[in-house]
């Protein structure tokens, strides 16, 4: 028999055997290769969107960001995510089909501006708050536990502040807590960290009526007698940080919001009568002649009317007074830009160094969000640029500080006061940088 015949008869022998009797070919798993393409922001250089373009269908995908949180399932559209911290991402998309995985990989670089394009970064990445405002302090609160426990807390303090001030302890009821006792430990401890970070301390607040200790609201002695305990305690405490506090709010908050603006009839009112707040000026000017002088309050660029009756108490105090403390406790929406210049127009024409003291700019007034949303964030980012940029533009002489109120969003007492979620500061939880940090700096250009 003819070999190639043999040879033709054994092959079609193995394969009859091997055939099952199925006419279908075997299903061979077709690969499917991951690819992604990812884009930055162009309002705000912090945020990439990541686009998953892998070709095929019936295949599962997922992100690992490098962030150190672990791959996130893949959800239909365009990934945001966000980077806040400099350093260098490495991304990868996971695709899987049929048992078989692909995977495709990219890495980002990030600086204190953003993320770099093409990850070539400017070199920039070393400007703060602190090394970018160059004509005024920028103020922050802290806490003697927040300083005694280090950590993240302190290093942001060093890293972009150098005006601090006490958020509630270097006020009368924690510093002079029984007639004749004075506690300065809390005071002593933000001074000694400031001194040792070349920063400046501002001390809040001699007198204010929330946080009147309940001896002085129950003074049993005559009027005359109460004046004299106020004066002893202004001089023993400037006496006691003398050289070492810039400036003090003197009186905090003494105005009504009602019709008028009256003074609020506190027991400092009552006892030493409608020029208390002119008395306890002089008090504080006669203890030390080289610290300056702050009268604080809030609602100085929402009420023309309010505004106009702390005005008219500075001109009174005259030369007794340095500067005037506009606490920017506001929203994303309000007030507006004008009113706020106001407030710098009317300081600085009267020859006073204007503190924009107690700044945090509410994201969710309204309580519409449950989280914060890159569009709400944008326009909390707007209004702090907008702030920064009115309180930059006034004249040199007249400028002093810019304070927040706090570090971190978790940290504001809004949310407390308000009893509902908000993101009012510039950091978030984990001290990582929010639009509100950039836009600040955007507002000193």
């Amino acid at each position: 028999m003819n070999k190639i015949l043999i040879l033709s008869i054994v092959l079609f022998g193995i394969f009859a055997c091997s055939s099952d009797g199925n006419d279908d070919d075997p299903v061979i798993p077709i690969k499917v290769q991951a690819s992604f393409v990812y884009t930055i922001s162009t309002v705000d250089s912090h945020l990439l969107f990541l686009e998953n373009t892998t070709s095929g269908d019936g295949f599962t995908s997922s992100w690992d960001y490098g962030l150190g949180g672990g791959n996130v399932n893949d959800a239909p559209g365009v990934d945001t995510v966000r980077y806040d911290t400099a350093g260098t991402y490495t991304i990868k998309l996971t695709v899987v089909k049929d048992g078989l995985t692909t995977t495709a990989t990219k890495t980002i670089k990030v600086d204190a501006t953003g993320i770099c394009p093409n990850g070539l970064c400017s070199g920039g990445g070393s400007e703060t708050l602190k090394s970018a405002a160059t004509t005024f302090s920028v103020g922050t609160i802290t806490r003697d536990s927040y300083i005694i426990a280090g950590g993240k807390h302190t290093e942001t303090l060093k890293a972009d502040f150098n005006n601090l001030t006490s958020e509630y302890q270097m006020k009368m009821d924690k510093m002079n807590p029984s007639l004749g006792k004075y506690d300065f430990s809390a005071g002593d401890v933000i001074v000694k960290f400031a001194q040792e970070n070349s920063m400046n301390v501002h001390g809040h607040a001699l007198i204010w009526h929330s946080s009147t200790p309940s001896w002085v609201e129950n003074f049993a002695g005559t009027n005359a007698e109460f004046e004299t305990m106020v004066e002893n305690y202004i001089t023993t405490t400037l006496n006691h940080f003398k050289g070492k506090v810039r400036s003090w709010d003197v009186v905090n908050e003494a105005f009504e919001d009602g019709t008028g603006h009256p003074l609020r009839n506190s027991i400092f009112r009552q006892k030493m009568g409608d020029d208390y707040i002119k008395k306890c000026f002089q008090f504080a000017r006669n203890a030390d002649p080289n610290v300056l002088l702050f009268y604080n309050d809030y609602n100085i660029a929402s009420s023309s009317t309010k505004r106009a009756a702390i005005f008219a108490l500075v001109d009174n105090l005259g030369s007794l007074i340095d500067g005037v403390g506009a606490q920017m406790h506001i929203s994303y929406n309000e007030p507006s830009a004008s009113s706020i210049q106001a407030v710098a127009d009317g300081t600085v024409s009267r020859g006073k160094k204007l503190h924009f003291s107690e700044l945090d700019i509410r994201a969710n007034p309204n309580n519409d969000q449950t989280t914060l949303t890159t569009a709400r964030a944008d326009l909390q980012a707007a209004k702090f640029k907008e702030v920064v940029k009115i309180y930059n533009s006034i004249p040199l002489a007249n400028k002093f500080a810019l304070t927040t109120w706090g570090v971190r969003d978790n940290e504001s007492w809004l949310i407390a006061f308000w009893k509902h979620i908000d993101w009012p500061l510039m950091f978030n939880e984990d001290y990582s940088k929010k639009p509100a940090y950039n836009a600040f700096l955007e507002g000193l250009k």
